[in-house]
């Protein structure tokens, strides 16, 4: 994954991020630029990039840090250690991702898996799981929308005007995609 690509799919929800930790617009931009040229430089080292947004946030944390420090702002270091451990016991969209991958049927989580976790083409896919290219495309486009819908019904995701999923996941007690 590139840089840009990185940019694309997360910048939005690390810019917001760092918002709530230093309240400051302005700011979060720099620290922002600054956790993207740390991305950038680093992206090589990344192992598993099924972590990428785990490690983007890990850097981005580290960035707000390193502003904090750098104006001597210990009270807020304090506080961001202790709400960052509680925000890793939290239940989130991937808690709720994984139930619903695992509660497709077969023959649409194996396609979207290849697809779309995998990254193969999906020409390739339908050459591995020995089918023709429409049944894929098909099955592929079939599990996005059973996601899609299994963010609906599990957490009152709405689609907005774009067809971009938009919502706040429930607590895991309220989450009926989780709790199954």
């Amino acid at each position: 994954m590139t840089t840009q690509q990185v940019w694309t799919t997360y910048s939005e929800d690390l810019k917001r991020f760092i918002i709530s930790k230093v309240k400051d617009v302005a700011i979060a931009d720099d620290i922002l630029q600054n956790t993207f040229i740390k991305i950038h430089t680093k992206l090589h080292t990344l192992k598993d990039i099924t972590k990428l947004k785990a490690w983007c946030f890990t850097v981005a944390r580290n960035s707000i840090l390193d502003y904090w420090k750098s104006t001597n702002q210990t009270f807020e270091i304090a506080n961001f250690e202790a709400e960052t451990i509680a925000a890793e016991d939290q239940h989130t969209e991937k808690d709720c991702l994984r139930a619903i991958l695992q509660s497709l049927p077969k023959k649409y989580r194996d396609p979207i898996f290849l697809s779309d976790i995998k990254g193969l083409k999906q020409q390739e896919v339908a050459d591995q799981l020995k089918q023709n290219l429409p049944t894929t495309k098909s099955q592929i486009q079939r599990a996005r929308r059973l996601i899609a819908q299994g963010f609906m019904d599990c957490c009152g995701y709405v689609l907005n005007d774009k067809g971009k999923l938009v919502g706040v996941t429930q607590e895991k007690e309220d989450c009926k995609v989780c709790n199954n």
